[in-house]
């Protein structure tokens, strides 16, 4: 590699994708350089294809599957597998700049594969249709530093129910080193060391040269690891194919390590370090350029995993109280997830409900269960539930589990708000006594639209959120109170409205009969005005004879049976076969006296 280079960019490395069970993997892949680049400069173009074999031993069930490639310039997204087109599902970049070339772009592509693997299987592949002709024909800078490649390696995990648990974490992204940034840590985590036995770790990584090897180094835990004869401890990327045994994979590195002397039992991360750059035997300094694309770990493991998702849930109208229903997985483990592992539900940050898990879960089972939680009276109604297992209700765990970072699930929840009272136009009744009358209570629904099995009316609003003490009869009422409140529940799922009215009582026009006959049959055998008693408490009633002179004076509580109470002589007595005349004072402010007469009989 020749040149000034300048700072660059990249995508840290960092868990794209996590296995636990009696899980391994291994890779296949090829390089499209002729040649390794920095010996041999008579070649800038790359070949249209290369292939590599798979074969996997027919108790190893494919899980998972995926392509990359990689190449310099900006990148080329469609490639082509064993006849089959592939698109990228993400691709990433590095950029440095030359002081005498300009900018130098690197890409890595890569394409979930598992399909077409698991419907071709064992056998050749063959990579092509990779074409970044363009950019090294359009920047010379490529060739002149000797960084022009392009290759690709397929990744493939499998189960074997012969293989120990371990836990196998795939990291992805672009990192590189070279002769400005000599030195660069990566610090895996999500590591759940158990057991290092047998435990390693594997690297794709691109544009490594075999004879470039000043200053280089790779780490793990800072302890310098080698595999030799392919990698040894000062020449890691040097065009290497450990699957393969192979050293002409060049201008690119597929290999794997041995972790189990550089890990110790409880370790939740390891970090990697590399080098590059040194003095040459010229006496100048000259460094690589390594462009890391990928790293595999491979862990025993023997712990669970604990999931959970929020279901379903249940709400009622105007109430605060959810029944969630949800349910814990212990699907990406190695280990029985305990019973009694706690569960927490949270709504920003207030612990509002708690449970724990009823039984054991083996490795792939799950459990399935229900819990009330209750929000505070203020909540807003459109809100989001944190549901937490392996949480005693502090934001704290009690299991160790492969994955600690996947304990959460949220979910969004709308409470049944009651909407606003509406209140209707009220109903008047004439006063039948004691300030009651008899309503029709449909009547003051003329507005609406309804059907008479969805409507109930209610004296108090408590009773119509419980839906206690109905009104039985609300075509036939007779109020309790004047003025009296009356709630009406229409029910409109999922909730229902509420609207109210007043029941009031007036005093109307008395009707006054125009006869009676006081004959003690106990049929009209008395001046019964209608609407008159315990209606106008205040009134006052006087009876005159045909000759003005007063016979009879009455009130609420002293009506007329047609005896005489006034007068100087036939006090008690009935009064003759006649017409008589009446002034009736009400008393009311609203009506005048009412003058008229009346015909008794026998």
């Amino acid at each position: 590699m020749l040149g000034l280079v300048l700072p660059l960019s990249a995508q840290d490395i960092s868990l794209f994708e996590q296995f636990n069970g009696r899980y391994d993997y291994t890779a296949i892949g090829n390089t499209l350089n002729q040649a390794e680049n920095n010996i041999d400069q008579s070649f800038c173009s790359l070949l249209e294809s290369s292939s590599a074999n798979l074969s996997l031993d027919t108790d190893n069930q494919i899980i998972k599957a995926y392509l990359y490639w990689a190449g310099s310039g900006f990148g080329d997204t469609e490639v082509t597998l064993n006849g089959t087109p592939i698109s990228s599902e993400e691709i990433y970049t590095v950029t440095y700049s030359d002081v005498f070339n300009g900018q130098l772009e690197y890409f890595s592509c890569y394409a979930d594969i598992t399909d077409l693997v698991l419907n071709d299987g064992n056998g050749t592949y063959v990579f092509s249709d990779m074409d970044i002709s363009a950019d090294l024909m359009s920047n010379p800078g490529y060739c002149n530093n000797r960084t022009n490649f392009g290759g690709w390696s397929i990744y493939v995990i499998y189960q074997n129910d012969n293989l120990p648990l371990n836990q196998v974490n795939l990291y992805q992204g672009l990192e590189i080193i070279n002769r400005n940034v000599q030195e660069k840590e990566i610090i895996l985590n999500n590591i759940d060391v158990i057991d290092n036995e047998g435990a390693k770790i594997g690297f794709l990584a691109w544009e490594g040269d075999n004879s470039l090897n000043y200053g280089e180094s790779l780490s793990i835990n800072d302890n310098i690891i080698s595999n030799p004869p392919l990698n040894l401890a000062g020449n890691a990327f040097n065009g290497t194919n450990t699957f393969a045994n192979s050293t002409t994979f060049y201008n690119a590195d597929l290999d794997v390590y041995d972790l189990e002397n550089n890990i110790s039992i409880g370790d939740t991360s390891v970090s990697i370090k590399l080098t590059t750059g040194g003095i040459n035997e010229n006496g100048g300094f000259s460094a690589d350029l390594i462009i890391l694309n990928n790293i595999i770990t491979v862990l025993n493991s023997q712990l669970p995993d604990a999931t959970i998702e929020v279901n379903d849930y249940i709400v009622n109208c105007g109430n605060n109280s959810i029944e969630l229903f949800y349910t814990v997985n212990n699907f990406n483990s190695t280990d029985i997830l305990p019973a009694n592992t706690p569960i927490a539900f949270y709504l920003d940050g207030l612990l509002i409900g708690q449970n724990q898990t009823v039984n054991d879960l083996n490795i792939g089972e799950s459990e399935s269960n229900n819990v009330i939680v209750t929000v505070p009276e203020d909540s807003n109604p459109n809100l989001t539930i944190t549901a937490i297992v392996d949480d005693d209700g502090s934001m704290s765990g009690v299991v160790t589990e492969t994955n600690e970072n996947n304990n959460i699930n949220y979910f969004d929840i709308e409470l049944l708000v009651i909407p606003d009272i509406i209140t209707l136009p009220g109903l008047i009744g004439c006063n039948e006594g004691f300030e009651t009358s008899t309503y029709n209570l449909y009547e003051a629904l003329v507005n609406l639209e309804y059907d008479e099995d969805n409507i109930s009316f209610y004296q108090s609003l408590e009773d119509l959120e419980t839906t206690s003490n109905s009104i039985l009869i609300p075509s036939n009422y007779n109020n309790t109170s004047n003025p009296e409140t009356i709630y009406v529940r229409l029910e409109s799922p999922p909730c229902y409205e509420i609207y109210q009215f007043q029941l009031s009582t007036e005093n109307c026009p008395p009707y006054v009969p125009n006869g009676f006959s006081p004959n003690d049959d106990t049929f009209n055998d008395w001046f019964n005005i209608q609407g008159l008693y315990d209606i106008f408490t205040e009134h006052q009633l006087k009876i005159y004879n045909r000759y003005g002179d007063i016979i009879f004076e009455g009130n609420n509580e002293k009506p007329w049976f047609g005896k005489i109470n006034r007068g100087l002589n036939n006090h008690g007595k009935t009064v003759p076969v006649g017409t008589y005349y009446y002034i009736l004072y009400l008393n009311d402010p609203n009506y005048r006296p009412m003058v008229g007469w009346v015909y008794v009989n026998y």
